[in-house]
């Protein structure tokens, strides 16, 4: 189940830390942060493009309340919504980079899929 991960923070300091790690996802494309991070980051992320591919006035306030910079939500409504018109979720990939070298913590690559990738079947 999405968001039941604690990440050794009180619940105001999460929600603040993945509201500025979907921000700033949405705003350049990729992250490298640690692996449970990313997955949670994943679920926030693809509901966020969701409500940018319904474009309406109330998804449009919806994401202004979640997202932190103004200009990411005109970026997800204007562009990343349009690219992802016609992918039905999967919008992000996760990449395993190995472990981080301070503390040893399992790294990963967050990042918007291309639009122009096409599933084959």
């Amino acid at each position: 189940m999405p968001g039941t991960r604690k990440l050794g923070r009180t619940t105001a300091h999460r929600k603040a830390m993945l509201r500025g790690l979907v921000t700033y996802l949405l705003e350049n494309g990729y992250i490298e942060t640690t692996l449970t991070r990313a997955k949670e980051v994943r679920s926030l992320a693809e509901k966020m493009i969701t409500l940018g591919k319904k474009n309406t006035l109330a998804s449009r306030r919806q994401a202004l309340a979640f997202i932190t910079k103004e200009s990411v939500v005109v970026k997800l409504f204007d562009v990343i919504a349009l690219q992802y018109a016609d992918r039905n979720g999967g919008y992000t990939q996760i990449f395993k980079l190995g472990p981080r070298r301070g503390d040893g913590a399992e790294m990963a690559l967050i990042r918007l899929v291309d639009s122009s990738e096409k599933k084959d079947k």
